[in-house]
């Protein structure tokens, strides 16, 4: 078992080497590096630093997915809506609704707030960080829905930071949660313990 420093330290020899391989498709740069739900603390402070080491080289910009669905639910019906939905019909109601702002294209959609971030960044000198992946849980929005949704639309490298358990590379669960198991494809080069 790889400890997450090593893998870090992994990631970081693939980011610095030229070309990159962090990725396996050119029409999708991606990578997604795994940790353990209960290292978010740990992980936050491994991205800074690998952040601060990556800069001698390339721009590091930090995206966090938590945000950009804040962003997606106020440009939409707003947060009074979802909590208003929430108290009249539960919880299981305000996440789908949520979920149909991220995904339906007559609201705003994760995949097009993700790309006008991507956008305003430069392939050849940086680079993307995409964090709080954990803010999508438990069922908001399937992070192998938007990598599917990501291929072809950007060419700016980017790693995934996904707080998942693992058996191996093709068993992830994402937050840990068992109902997660095996669901999606990620048709990228994942970092596991």
């Amino acid at each position: 078992m790889n400890s997450l420093n090593e893998r870090v330290k992994q990631l970081e020899t693939d980011l610095r080497s030229s070309p990159m391989r962090h990725y396996i498709y050119s029409d999708l740069p991606f990578a997604i590096f795994c940790y353990r739900p209960g290292q978010e603390w740990e992980m936050r402070g491994e991205i800074r630093r690998l952040k601060t080491r990556l800069e001698k080289v390339r721009k590091v910009e930090v995206i966090s997915l938590a945000d950009l669905m804040w962003q997606s639910i106020n440009e939409s019906e707003g947060l009074n809506a979802v909590q208003a939905l929430e108290r009249e019909s539960g919880f299981l109601a305000a996440q789908t609704q949520v979920s149909r702002y991220l995904s339906d294209r007559d609201w705003n959609p994760l995949r097009d707030l993700l790309k006008g971030q991507l956008d305003a960044l430069l392939p050849s000198t940086q680079i993307a960080f995409i964090v709080r992946a954990g803010a999508l849980s438990p069922n908001v929005y399937r992070v192998s829905k938007l990598l599917d949704e990501m291929k072809g639309r950007t060419r700016l490298p980017c790693v995934l930071f996904l707080p998942a358990t693992t058996e191996g590379q093709t068993n992830m669960k994402y937050m840990g949660i068992a109902e997660n198991e095996a669901r999606g494809s990620y048709h990228t080069k994942v970092y596991t313990e």
